[in-house]
Formats: structure tokens, sequence, C-alpha cells
């Protein structure tokens, strides 16, 4: 049987040097070209031009863009691990999950070519996985039984997630277009609210003058602050004998097993 075809990251170079730009260069110059113009703009061409060279000498770093755009989801995360790995603990763990939620949010929900992508790579080590390590390290530190640890873990995951990947879709059309702005178009929901009947949708009247012009993140901050009021209440209860883990700063406990659920339903228009 013939030896099989060699990977395109391991093929060796026929006649030709190895590329003299690193990894690091190379993944940062391909989140610029994300972050100006989106998935569609990142190949390899357009990568080699940006990086003034060719595209072959591409292939020494990443097999192909899907490769490449899984590196360049990591590359992002891997500022998000090192931010949060400095961050000391403080004396309140839900508190400390809070601030590693948002820190998450914030350096993704600019960047929707990452959409709900950025932790959906735990089955091997990489910085989505070190996140998910990160979130629920401060879990140990809650009086809570290992289940209610990993379905905590899985309902602060999915507000992030889930967020995230709603603000990550292509706007409508017609805001594309510049035919309206965000504000003008979410009037219009809006304004078809204020016309239904009240009796029969008294709900839809009572928050109409909220919805009107929100601002998506306040929205996603309620939303996760919601969730740990709830997980407050659970771990002041006691988890039946449980016992809290040490911070990071301190120490380790065991890690709980299982994997993250996925997002829930998308929220309302944003």
């Amino acid at each position: 049987m013939a030896a099989s075809r060699p990977h395109p990251a391991e093929r060796p170079a026929r006649g030709r040097r190895r590329a003299s730009h690193s990894m690091e260069a190379v993944l940062t110059a391909a989140v610029e070209l994300l972050d100006e113009s989106g998935e569609p703009a990142l190949t390899l061409r357009a990568l080699a031009a940006r990086l003034g060279t060719g595209v072959g000498s591409i292939y020494w770093y990443v097999s192909g863009k899907d490769d490449l755009l899984d590196r360049a989801i990591d590359h992002v995360l891997g500022g998000v691990v090192a931010a949060v790995e400095a961050r000391p603990d403080t004396d309140d763990p839900i508190g400390d999950l809070r601030a590693l939620a948002v820190a998450l949010f914030d350096a993704v929900v600019d960047r929707p070519w990452i959409g709900g992508r950025f932790l959906g790579n735990i089955e091997t080590e990489g910085n989505s996985l070190r996140l998910y390590e990160l979130l629920g390290q401060q879990l140990l530190r809650l009086d809570l039984t290992p289940r209610q640890r990993f379905h905590a873990l899985s309902a602060i995951v999915g507000v992030v997630v889930g967020n995230v990947a709603d603000l990550g879709q292509e706007p409508p059309e017609a805001v594309v277009e510049g035919a309206v702005d965000r504000e003008e178009y979410l009037g219009r929901f809006a304004d078809n609210w204020r016309a239904l009947d009240p009796e029969r949708y008294p709900f839809l009247h009572h928050i109409v003058e909220v919805f009107d012009g929100h601002d998506d993140r306040e929205q996603f901050l309620a939303e996760l602050d919601l969730t740990l009021a709830g997980l407050r209440l659970q771990s002041e209860g006691g988890a039946g004998g449980a016992a809290a883990q040490p911070s990071r700063a301190t120490g380790s406990g065991p890690v709980p097993s299982g994997t993250a659920s996925a997002p829930g339903p998308a929220s309302a228009p944003r």
C-alpha cells in the first residue's frame, strides 16, 4: 500500500527556505484581517499578502483555512486566559466568576467572526478548555455538589455564548445597507408592539419602552447577574455536606467531570 500523503502543515518544502515569520506573527495578522473584514476576507492569499510572503510559506504553520481560523480564535482566547490568570482571586468567588465571564464577553463580542465558537473546542487542551477550567475552579470554592457545579457552569457559559452568538449574527439587510440604523430598526419593533391590543399583550406594553433602544451589554450583564444571584442562593443553602474548595491563589481541588452544554435559546431581537 502506498504511503499516506503528508499533511500540508507537515509537508517539507521543495527548493524553498522555511518562512521567517513566527506563528505569533501569522496569527496576529490573521486576527487583524478577521477584525477588519470578517471571515470571508481570511484567505491564505490575503494573509500571505499581509505578511509580504508567498502562500506556500503559510503552510509551514497551518494546514488550511479551517485550521487557521481555529488557531486565530485560540490566539484571541489566549489573551483572555493571560489576563484572568494574572488577576488575583478575591474573597467572593461569585464576584470572581462575574469578572471572568465579563472579560470573556468583552474580548469576543465585537468579533462576529468568532460568534458562538469560542468555547466550542473543549475536547483537546487549548485556551477554550483552559477558560472552561478557570470558570470551573471558581465553582470549586462554593459549597456545591459536582452536579450543581456542572449545571452552574453550563448556565454561565450559556449566557455568555448565547449573547455573543446572538450579537455576532449578520445585521438585517436594511441596517447593513445603511437604510436605517440600529435604533430605528428596533424602533419599528417597538412601534408594532405599541399598536397591539394592550389587553391581549399586556407584557409587551409593559416592557416596550425598555426594549426600545436598549443597550446590548447592559442586557447581557442583567442576564449574567440574574444567573449568578440564583447560584449565590443555591451555594448559601449548602450542598448536603459538599465542602468548599480553596481559591486558585491558595490551591486547587478536584475538577468536576462533564462538558459544556449547548447555548440556550436566542434572546429577544437586539
